[in-house]
């Protein structure tokens, strides 16, 4: 981003796999994003969402959302009320907002 760092999450509903999966050697989880596949990955690439990602049962987004204001980095929310076209205007207004943060 240059100036700031940009926190994406992407809420999720896990289901059961179809077979064992015993020859991933990393931990694994048959999960769905929220809203759906196609709206999540369009919102996760005009983010700029990284190829480094993270999975856990028990952090919430709300405790991602107070971590990024403690670290003082902007956060983005992809959940079942995601909106692409919202999305996009919010990452146009988060731009917006964050270059005014810094001063004119």
């Amino acid at each position: 981003m240059g100036q700031r760092f940009r926190l994406v999450a992407n809420v999720v509903d896990v289901g059961p796999t179809d077979a064992p999966l015993p020859k991933l050697p990393v931990a694994r989880a048959f999960w769905s994003p929220r809203p759906n596949l196609k709206v999540a990955a369009a919102a996760w690439i005009y983010a700029g969402g990284a190829h480094h990602t993270s999975f856990s049962y028990a952090v919430t987004a709300e405790h991602v959302r107070d971590f990024a204001e403690m670290a003082d980095m902007e956060f983005l929310l992809i959940d079942e009320n995601t909106v692409l076209a919202d999305f996009r205007n919010a990452l146009r207004w988060n731009d917006l907002y964050y270059h005014l943060r810094r001063g004119l």
